[in-house]
């Protein structure tokens, strides 16, 4: 089973053809998705060692906040890259609509 990389999911929703590009920030974002993929980890060693409750809530509020950072490395990634080839493309509209999807999903 392969998985599809989320930015293909969405154009593919959108209509539109995957554009598949490298940001600047890549690794760095790699990087923090393994520490916060061990961290869930971490998390799920603390359920089933019935960790105290409130223990495990602020581990996961930790989680929280470091998806969100992530997800503002992307966006701002996107910004710089993404959005400046769409004005540049002459494909503005379109990248907004996709901008504004997925700011809504990321969000709401």
């Amino acid at each position: 089973m392969s998985i599809t990389p989320i930015i293909e999911r969405t154009d593919a929703i959108m209509g539109n053809q995957p554009t598949p590009h490298t940001h600047e920030n890549r690794d760095k974002v790699l990087k923090r998705l393994a520490r916060i993929e061990g961290h869930v980890r971490g998390i799920k060693r603390m359920v089933e060692e019935d960790a105290e409750c409130p223990d495990v809530l602020v581990q996961i509020a930790a989680v929280r906040a470091a998806l969100n950072n992530v997800g503002q490395i992307i966006l701002e990634d996107h910004l710089r890259s993404c959005m400046v080839r769409a004005v540049k493309d002459g494909e503005f509209d379109d990248a907004m609509k996709d901008l504004e999807l997925s700011l809504d999903r990321f969000i709401g």
